[in-house]
């Protein structure tokens, strides 16, 4: 399941130093990564993430494909009172894989899955006040590996990001 981390680690490593885009999954397929997703740990730059990122438990994302192609996201994130829903769509960008947000200014790469385990979304808001950027631990279940944890966390440095933008969510019974 995790195999394939180390690998992409040093292939972005290269890819950032020469100032390539960030790679995503090849030939991504749809139906398998479509479904149930749980957030488990994301490491973003966003001042509004940096501020609540304590205090914010594990969400659910439910990710869908409409038929010509474009991705919509539905996520529940359980706050201190109450849960927060929101709904975002991602139109295709022509590459399977990266998507574009189709209200506001986001760019959404699926950068690597095995479908059954896991998923790496990097994820960047070019907002005039505050471009931002996320990556993002997808799990099928709520419980990480501490080798998957383990392998998200070599990639935060590499996108540019530093530890203490991360948060690894705990569970939520919500």
């Amino acid at each position: 399941m995790t195999e394939a981390l180390p690998s992409l680690a040093l292939a972005l490593l290269c890819l950032l130093q020469v100032g390539a885009q960030v790679p995503v999954q090849p030939n991504l397929d749809t139906e398998k990564f479509a479904g149930v997703w749980y957030v488990t740990a994301v490491a973003s730059n966003c001042s509004i993430f940096l501020k609540i990122k304590d205090g914010i438990k594990s969400s659910m994302a439910i990710i869908s494909f409409m038929p010509e192609g474009d991705l919509a996201m539905k996520l529940v994130w359980p706050l201190m009172d109450k849960c927060q829903k929101f709904e975002l769509l991602f139109q295709q960008s022509g590459q399977a894989g990266h998507y574009m947000g189709a209200q506001e200014k986001r760019n959404l790469r699926v950068m690597e899955t095995d479908y059954s385990h896991y998923a790496v979304l990097y994820e960047v808001q070019h907002s005039e006040a505050e471009p931002s950027t996320a990556l993002q631990l997808l799990t099928r279940e709520q419980d990480v590996s501490p080798q998957l944890l383990q392998k998200f966390m070599e990639l935060i440095p590499i996108m540019g990001l530093t530890k203490d933008m991360l948060a690894i969510l705990p569970k939520s019974g919500e």
